[in-house]
């Protein structure tokens, strides 16, 4: 991990502590990041925490443990510390892409052996987890076709976090109206028109969801998708099997499927779909810009390096297809 690798993985951390609203305050464009001095801990230092806490009307060290708890387990940092009246100290790992993509990868063929009934399958899907564990929620029925669609969806995000979740109480999700149109759109781009859109916010317009352009948010998407499962084709014709083995520099992709985990604890926390929609957007942007480097061009021989690659991809595919399920949407092989 470089200091600009770094830097931005700080940022991310700043960027979801104010979308989870732990932080009130404005994003740094950038966050400066300097070798540890003499005596410090660590291989990386920053100030960040101490520079937010006059707007945040908080104290550095109240600041610098927020995003300490944001930026514990991401690629690339094996520890970090507070020290002083706020400094974030960094310890990098070796090979945590590495660690990421297997994990990911690992998770989803768990998964995949769990949903076929094979003996022995464990783990739960990638970004799923136990940290809403005793908390129970019930919800009253609804009728209204766009709350009904978010109810259904927040209740799988509550319980792929551990909550006990279902119908029967009084807590309601409070949405606008919206006709759910699945007999015009089809099912995916009548569930991307509701889901997509913030719960104070319209629902989106239907029609340009049909339309297989790169300004189509929900064809971007599953278009990604469709990449990764040809890419590996691909490289099947070629001799190439996914296996991460060396170091690949992709901050923003591996940024990404890092922050995939906490993004679904955010939607399931704040009751918000749009939030796994939006991070679908950014993963699928990220592994779009990326795909160009996955497989050898030209005279180029297959390598460890296109081997890694070829995994990282894989990894994006397998968090886009968990996202979109989660949301009640098909992730297609081909478009």
């Amino acid at each position: 991990m470089t200091p600009a690798d770094l830097s931005l993985t700080v940022q991310h951390a700043v960027r979801r502590a104010v979308d989870d609203g732990a932080l009130r305050v404005d994003v740094p464009p950038r966050v400066k990041v300097e070798r540890a001095r003499p005596g410090g801990t660590g291989d990386y230092a920053s100030n960040i925490a101490l520079s937010l806490a006059r707007p945040s009307g908080r104290s550095a060290l109240d600041v610098a443990g927020v995003l300490k708890e944001r930026l514990q387990g991401a690629p690339g940092i094996l520890a970090v510390d507070i020290t002083g009246p706020g400094f974030l100290n960094f310890t990098l790992r070796r090979d945590a892409g590495g660690d990421l993509v297997r994990a990911i990868l690992a998770a989803g063929a768990a998964g995949a052996a769990g949903a076929a009934g094979a003996a022995g399958a464990a783990g739960p899907p990638y970004g799923h987890g136990s940290a809403l564990s005793g908390t129970v929620v019930r919800f009253a029925e609804v009728t209204e076709s766009r709350a009904r669609v978010v109810t259904d969806v927040v209740v799988r995000l509550l319980r792929s976090q551990g909550a006990d979740a279902g119908f029967g109480g009084d807590e309601r999700i409070h949405v606008l109206g919206g006709d759910y149109l699945p007999g015009t759109l089809g099912v995916d781009a009548a569930r991307w028109s509701l889901l997509r859109a913030a719960p104070q916010d319209r629902v989106l317009d239907g029609p340009p969801l049909l339309v297989q352009h790169e300004r189509n948010s929900l064809f971007r998407v599953r278009y990604a998708h469709a990449r990764v499962r040809r890419l590996l084709v691909n490289g099947a014709q070629l001799g190439l099997r996914p296996s991460y083995e060396t170091d690949i520099h992709a901050p923003e992709l591996l940024g990404v499927l890092g922050d995939h985990p906490v993004a679904l604890l955010s939607a399931a926390r704040h009751r918000a779909p749009d939030r796994v929609a939006r991070h679908l957007e950014a993963t699928a942007d990220a592994l779009l810009a990326f795909q160009h480097t996955v497989l050898p061009l030209g005279d180029e021989k297959p390598s460890a390096a296109h081997r890694s690659r070829l995994a990282l991809a894989e990894a994006a595919g397998t968090v886009l297809a968990g996202g979109l399920s989660l949301l009640g949407i098909s992730a297609p092989d081909q478009i």
